[in-house]
């Protein structure tokens, strides 16, 4: 039997992988990336959250549908970050972060 301390156990692991991208890599889609898996990992801790915790018997899916509006706007922000990206590529021929020092084109 799969327990709650399982699914947070997981969640924590895609959060630490997330952050060590984050901090330790330079290029700026893998952190971008990276990003997108911390918040996958907070998605699935309050979705396990939500299964685990019977109300009169039955589960609590309030956690389960605001992951959902989570979700829709991830991807309004995935949309909007690579536009930046490609738009920083496109300027500067470059997608490593310290080659980008300033957001003026």
């Amino acid at each position: 039997m799969i327990t709650l301390g399982d699914y947070l156990i997981v969640s924590g692991l895609l959060f630490t992988i997330g952050f060590a991208g984050v901090m330790l890599r330079r290029n700026i889609i893998i952190i971008f990336m990276c990003l997108e898996l911390m918040l996958n990992a907070a998605n699935l801790s309050l979705v396990a959250f939500s299964r685990f915790r019977v109300d009169a018997g039955l589960p609590n899916y309030n956690a389960q549908v605001f992951v959902f509006f989570i979700i829709t706007v991830a991807a309004a922000e995935v949309a909007v970050g690579l536009a930046i990206i490609v738009a920083l590529f496109r300027a500067r021929q470059t997608t490593h972060v310290e080659d980008i020092a300033s957001l003026k084109f």
